[in-house]
C-alpha cells in the first residue's frame, strides 16, 4: 500500500505521524510512505520583485524546517519513506500528488476549525476529502 502523508509542521502533523508510527499494520509490510509538504505560493508580483531563484530558495528552506524533523522521526522508527515539497494551494497540491504518485490512501492531521472556521477560512482537509479518489484518514 502506498500512503501519502500531508505535513505542515503543526502539532496536528505530529499527531498524524505518531498515529502512523503506532499503527504499523495500517499500511502493511510492503508499505510505501510518501511525505508531502506544500509551501504557500507567492504572488507573481512578489516572485518578479524577489526573483524566482530567491523564492525557490525560501520555499526550500521553509520546507526543510518541516521535513527534516519528520525524516529523523521516520528513520528512528525504521519506516521507509520518500519526501518532497511543492509550492501552491495545499488541497490542490495534495490531490494532484495523490493522483501522480498513485497512492492508496491520504493521511493528514486536521486543525478542526469547526463549521465557522471552515466557512471563513475553508478547510484543506474538507477539500481533499471531496476531491481525492482514494480514502482519506484524518487525525485530529
Amino acid at each position: 500500500m502506498k500512503v501519502l502523508l500531508a505535513v505542515d509542521g503543526s502539532k496536528f502533523t505530529k499527531k498524524a505521524l505518531a498515529f502512523l508510527a503506532t499503527h504499523e499494520t495500517l499500511m502493511g509490510p510492503d508499505a510505501e510512505l510518501f511525505v508531502l509538504n506544500v509551501q504557500p505560493a507567492v504572488t507573481p508580483r512578489v516572485k518578479t520583485l524577489l526573483g524566482a531563484a530567491t523564492v525557490r530558495a525560501w520555499h526550500k528552506e521553509e520546507a526543510e524546517k518541516v521535513l527534516l524533523p519528520i525524516e529523523r522521526f521516520l528513520k528512528r522508527h525504521n519506516i521507509a519513506f520518500s519526501a518532497s515539497w511543492v509550492a501552491g494551494t495545499a488541497a490542490t497540491q495534495i490531490v494532484q500528488a495523490a493522483k501522480r504518485e498513485k497512492v492508496h490512501m491520504v493521511v493528514m492531521g486536521t486543525h478542526g476549525h469547526g463549521l465557522l472556521g471552515r466557512a471563513l477560512l475553508g478547510s484543506v482537509a474538507q477539500r481533499v476529502v471531496t476531491d481525492v479518489d482514494v480514502p482519506v484518514l484524518l487525525v485530529k
